[in-house]
């Protein structure tokens, strides 16, 4: 490993203070602040103009002034998540008011606890979607994850500790790459239990349907369900209020393997599609519209498009 650099201690200075000065507000207030910052200055960012092709893309009913708006929104979440990260650890399950979360569905959760046995839950960034791995360790189901490290180590470190210090206990990081799948092959034969984000573009996955589009979608999940005939569980996050969440847990998707193994995952990934569609069509601001999710050259067309406008 590569030793950090001056640059990156600097940074690391400046997270941990920022880190310090949130953990002394109330999760609220954190919450607040950070939405505050991030709908005001995320806008006039460049990668925003991703945010507005993709949702001409994906939602091309929608006018411009509605595309503003949940781009704002996006934001806003985006703020927000960062802000309540240092205080995920303290938040509480079915808090009357005020900081905390539910679980709607919570009986999936505590029916695979009690069977035990390989299980993958899929989600995506959706709300804030770091509560989604605490929330199932309450309820006995911690879970692997695969992780893409931060550019910055000591950063990285301080990312990783606040997440499993939520957790409550150590759980397994896979890179992702070759060497994360074939990690995460062995954990998942091994009988454990592994989450995957599967809403971001992987260019060596799936083409699968996205919003009546083509979109490369990670298909690791479905493969190793129908493996190793492990069931998939999806939730996903609800902001209600801020750092209040309702986590949404839906009945688990049970795999049926036939001969073609190929077509199984590609219909099984679809499913995944289809269900996280729904989610964001019902709540489009709660959506991370920030990354290139289709093919490179609905980009490079609406960006032509524009300079000639």
């Amino acid at each position: 490993m590569t030793p950090p650099t001056r640059r990156h201690r600097a940074e690391a200075a400046f997270a941990k203070t920022l880190i310090r000065l949130l953990r002394r507000l109330r999760p609220e207030t954190a919450s607040n602040l950070g939405g505050a910052i991030t709908r005001t200055l995320g806008p006039l960012l460049p990668v925003s103009r991703i945010a507005d092709i993709n949702l001409r893309h994906a939602l091309p009913e929608l006018t411009a002034h509605a595309r503003k708006r949940i781009i704002r929104g996006v934001w806003d979440n985006l703020g927000r998540t960062v802000a309540e990260l240092p205080h995920i650890a303290h938040l509480r399950e079915n808090t009357p008011t005020g900081p905390g979360w539910t679980v709607e569905g919570a009986h999936h959760l505590q029916a695979q606890a009690e069977k035990g046995g390989s299980v993958l839950f899929v989600s995506g960034h959706i709300g804030n979607w770091e509560i989604m791995p605490p929330a199932c360790a309450k309820y006995g189901l911690p879970f692997a994850s695969f992780y893409r490290a931060a550019d910055n180590p000591l950063i990285d470190r301080l990312i990783r500790d606040m997440r499993q210090t939520a957790i409550g206990q150590p759980v397994p990081l896979f890179p992702k790459g070759a060497r994360g799948a074939r990690e995460a092959l062995h954990h998942i034969a091994s009988g454990g239990r592994l989450g995957v984000l599967a809403d971001q573009k992987m260019n060596d996955g799936i083409e699968a349907r996205f919003f009546g589009h083509p979109a490369m979608t990670p298909s690791a999940a479905a493969a190793f369900s129908l493996k190793y005939n492990a069931p998939i569980i999806m939730g996903h996050i609800q902001r209600l209020g801020p750092a209040r969440f309702k986590l949404v847990v839906e009945p688990p998707i049970d795999p049926t393997p036939t001969t073609n193994r190929q077509a199984d995952i590609l219909s099984l990934t679809q499913t995944l599609n289809n269900h996280m569609e729904a989610w964001i069509r019902a709540r489009p601001e709660s959506w991370l519209w920030l990354h290139r999710r289709w093919p490179k050259s609905i980009y490079k067309t609406t960006q032509a498009r524009n300079k000639m406008i």
